[in-house]
């Protein structure tokens, strides 16, 4: 396998709760997968979840919690230098994707435009 890395930033915050959720669901080796899929107001969207391999052509970022990213070929020229973060605020909490290559955000913030 000859997998590469990508300029894909995962806060503390967001690594714990990556941890916690694979745990809750007995996930011994998680890997998240972060995709970027057309679709949402603004063109592109965000989609993740669980996977249980990386293929050949996944960069991968690996947290020191032993949490892997893996981030398909396709992706990973629109989210490279994002940095993914967990939030917990008066809503409740999620995951939030800080994208630099994003040129515009649809209102519920859950898609964009490059």
């Amino acid at each position: 396998m000859t997998n590469q890395s990508v300029n894909f930033k995962v806060t503390e915050a967001a690594a714990n709760e990556i941890k916690r959720i694979a745990e809750e669901q007995g996930i011994e080796n998680p890997i998240l997968r972060v995709r970027v899929v057309p679709g949402g107001c603004s063109g592109f969207q965000y989609a993740m979840g669980f996977d249980e391999e990386i293929t050949e052509n996944d960069k991968v970022v690996e947290l020191e919690n032993g949490v892997k990213i893996a981030i398909d070929e396709f992706s990973a020229p629109y989210i490279g230098g994002a940095e993914l973060d967990y939030v917990n605020d008066f809503m409740g909490g999620g995951f939030t994707i800080k994208n630099p290559n994003a040129a515009n955000s649809c209102g519920c913030g859950n898609s964009f435009s490059c």
